[in-house]
């Protein structure tokens, strides 16, 4: 069998999983061609920034939603994760869909109903439909976040896809920094004011399907392929055929309950040494955001010196030493520091995992893959206020940085041990080099 190129590519031709399908049937290019790649960059980053607008252009009005809908705090918490739920669930078959029809319409319904669900906010008094809103917004997200997760790697391959992907660590910590500026300003409207941020995805849905191809495939000239993406097997054989994607998502998930963990507790830690001000608060938090950003534009420099494995452990050891820090510091400069440098991992961390992905995932089932690196990340972020909770109940907040430390630390000692297994082995089952790219996984 000949291998089937996918993917709309730029770049020298490279053999490289990811971009070849053994199939039995050849491509057959049409005569047209692949128009505004910068068109589709542009569409495909925003819609990158809007998967972190989810929950964080809420974050300053949850206290109002509470008092005035007369919630509980955990009540009042569920506004902004239980979207995080339902994506997560929706994650298999999203992947299912973009698999089978493509990127371009599947990511445009799911802007649309992001749009629609999330902005429905607007006019909901009652709790519970506000809830039945956020997770009919969560399946919306959730093809968002696959869609153009899948649609930015299919768009190239190599270091411009590392390039690619650095940017798209920027621009969702860039939405991290500031839609919540955006919410609080809007907050001082009406609680209900930041949903009408989410309305965004409407118009954003819509050119979307002018601006991306039809088809999820393209040759290295930019000419459509007439094939169609096929049927999606089960899940359980892509997990079973191809066990290093368990490894990336169970270090995608790790990844997203310390991010998260830090983002909900580190208001009360600095609140434990004096710094309770909204603004100055502000500063810790964005201080990760914003170096994210920048650090996100290094990610195919890093990438080429270290390779993916011991960039990812250089991650874990950089979240470590911060959690580390935040568990043990009371000095506020150290207690800024460390959120900057938590920051620096999680700027590697996002395109790391996410090229991975797409380099150890067959092509016919990039799209399902993609999807579950998604359930990956918001199983994470839903289940890490009730883990790390438990533990700040149990025993302080400084106990849970350090149980986080803790957690980053095994990780850490667990990949460690798998590179030195051999360079043969390659961590075996956990993360073996992506076929035809010889050295990355290195």
């Amino acid at each position: 069998m000949e291998p089937t190129r996918i993917g709309f590519v730029v770049g020298p031709t490279r053999t490289a999983v990811g971009l070849f399908l053994p199939t039995g049937v050849a491509a057959a290019p049409t005569a047209a061609p692949v128009a505004g790649r910068r068109t589709a960059l542009a569409v495909l980053l925003a819609g990158s920034m809007l998967t972190v607008l989810a929950g964080a252009v809420l974050t300053p009005v949850v206290e109002l939603i509470r008092s005035e809908l007369r919630l509980s705090g955990t009540a009042a918490g569920l506004v902004l994760t239980a979207h995080g739920l339902s994506l997560a669930l929706a994650g298999p078959l999203v992947g299912r869909a973009i698999d089978r029809w493509g990127v371009r319409t599947p990511l445009a319904l799911g802007l649309i109903l992001y749009g629609l669900a999330g902005g429905a906010g607007l006019v909901t008094d009652s709790y519970p439909l506000l809830i039945a809103s956020r997770l009919l917004f969560g399946v919306g997200a959730a093809l968002v976040f696959a869609g153009t997760t899948l649609g930015l790697l299919d768009l190239y391959e190599g270091t411009a896809r590392d390039r690619t992907m650095g940017w798209r660590s920027t621009a969702i910590s860039l939405g991290g920094v500031l839609f919540p500026l955006l919410g609080g300003v809007l907050g001082g409207i009406s609680w209900h004011a930041p949903f009408g941020v989410y309305l965004l995805g409407v118009p954003l849905g819509l050119v979307t399907l002018w601006a991306l191809p039809g088809r999820r495939a393209a040759g290295v000239s930019g000419e459509v392929p007439a094939v169609r993406p096929g049927r999606s097997g089960s899940l359980w054989n892509l997990l079973r055929g191809h066990p290093a994607l368990v490894g990336i998502y169970g270090l995608q998930a790790v990844t997203s309950l310390l991010l998260y963990g830090v983002l909900v507790f580190l208001p009360l830690r600095l609140a434990e040494v004096g710094i309770t001000e909204t603004a100055v608060v502000a500063i810790f938090t964005g201080a990760l955001s914003l170096v994210m950003s920048i650090v996100g534009l290094s990610y195919p420099w890093t990438r080429a010196r270290l390779g993916q494995l011991r960039l990812l452990a250089v991650t874990l050891a950089v979240f470590t030493a911060a959690l580390i820090t935040l568990g043990l510091t009371g000095a506020p400069v150290l207690m800024l520091v460390a959120p900057a440098v938590f920051g620096i991992g999680m700027g590697l961390a996002v395109p790391a995992l996410t090229v991975m992905v797409a380099e150890h995932a067959p092509p016919a089932r990039r799209g399902q893959a993609t999807a579950l690196l998604a359930s990956a990340t918001f199983a994470g972020l839903f289940v890490s206020p009730l883990l790390l909770g438990s533990v700040q109940a149990a025993t302080s907040t400084r106990g849970t940085f350090l149980a986080a430390a803790a957690l980053s630390g095994a990780t850490l000692a667990l990949l460690v041990v798998r590179l030195r297994g051999g360079s043969g082995r390659r961590l075996r089952g956990v993360v073996p080099p992506p076929v035809g790219r010889t050295g990355s996984a290195s």
